[in-house]
């Protein structure tokens, strides 16, 4: 049982939560641009967290259902509609043999998730499915092709479940001005303070030069006191300041190793808010102190996934305050 992709959009990807162990061998992890968009989405359904997805962007995709199921939709409202009647995200919809989807485009956020009862069936690559375009890697075609129309994404047959919404105090307002927090870097210290102040006191724009590998911005030039540095591993999320002193934020298909500066990283929930950013929003930093994140984070992972104590998360988060 399948479905039949109508029209895929500019980019449309199969996407899990990534292909990690790899990058001393130059494999980028990829996975969802929105890790909150895509756990919700399966959250909704009962799914594994890693089960597969389809991560559209920006709209203009299409598809038919070839036998009934439960999808969920969340992230960037596209003016979903189902048979042409509008539907909203951030929800579980039952879908039958023959229905068909449309997500027209982006009015606010750049890529929605498109999830499935159980998950879409797609061979892995690396204990992966997660497309990454420029290592060549995953997807329908295992071979890092986006999907273009007449591909056939296969799914189980499943009985309806109850619908879901996600409550309301955990849908992002993607029209806001961005504030992300920032992680100080152990090369924090090669930036002068004067430039370390100019960094969290100015405001950045989002250009055009965005995608899955990294967003740069312009503002204020930040300046280095070393320019020259030796090759290194880059973590998700890592701010990298060039010769012209514009930030550039690695993402989920960065490369894997980088010798420009890096003034700190971006946490992992913050990075997912910068991945629905459109051109030209406004966005600031904020320092945060690391056992703070780390603690957020570990709360965050308690819920999707249960395995984190959250009395130890608490205490963390306690510790920093």
């Amino acid at each position: 049982m399948t479905l039949y992709v109508l029209t895929p959009g500019p980019l449309s990807l199969v996407q899990d939560l990534g292909r990690h162990g790899h990058q001393h061998i130059g494999v980028s992890p990829g996975g969802p641009m929105d890790e909150h968009a895509f756990l919700w989405a399966n959250r909704l359904l009962d799914n594994p967290l890693n089960a597969a997805q389809i991560e559209i962007a920006m709209g203009q995709f299409s598809c038919e259902f070839y036998a009934d199921t439960t999808i969920a939709l969340t992230g960037a409202d596209m003016n979903a509609r189902l048979n042409g009647k509008a539907v909203a995200s951030w929800q579980s919809l039952r879908v039958r043999a023959g229905d068909q989807l449309s997500l027209p485009g982006a009015r606010t956020g750049m890529r929605s998730y498109l999830a499935v009862k159980e998950g879409f069936k797609v061979t892995g690559v690396l204990n992966s499915c997660a497309t990454v375009m420029r290592d060549g890697l995953g997807g329908f075609s295992r071979q890092g092709d986006k999907l273009m129309a007449q591909d056939r994404l296969q799914y189980k047959v499943t009985p309806p479940i109850p619908t879901r919404r996600v409550p309301e105090k955990f849908i992002p307002d993607y029209g806001q001005p961005l504030i992300l927090s920032v992680i100080p870097g152990y090369q924090y210290e090669l930036f002068a303070h004067a430039e370390r102040e100019r960094f969290f006191s100015s405001e950045f724009t989002v250009t055009p030069k965005i995608d899955r590998m990294g967003y740069r911005l312009s503002g204020a030039a930040i300046q280095c006191q070393t320019t020259s540095l030796i090759s290194e591993g880059i973590a998700l999320g890592a701010i990298q300041i060039p010769a012209d002193g514009q930030p550039i934020i690695l993402m989920r298909d960065r490369q894997t190793i980088g010798g420009y500066p890096k003034i700190g990283c971006v946490t992992a929930r913050d990075l997912s808010k910068l991945a629905q950013c459109q051109p030209g929003t406004t966005v600031r930093f904020i320092e945060k102190d690391l056992y703070q994140a780390e603690a957020e984070r570990m709360i965050e992972h308690h819920f999707f996934h249960g395995y984190v104590g959250k009395k130890y998360a608490e205490q963390r988060l306690s510790q920093a305050k």
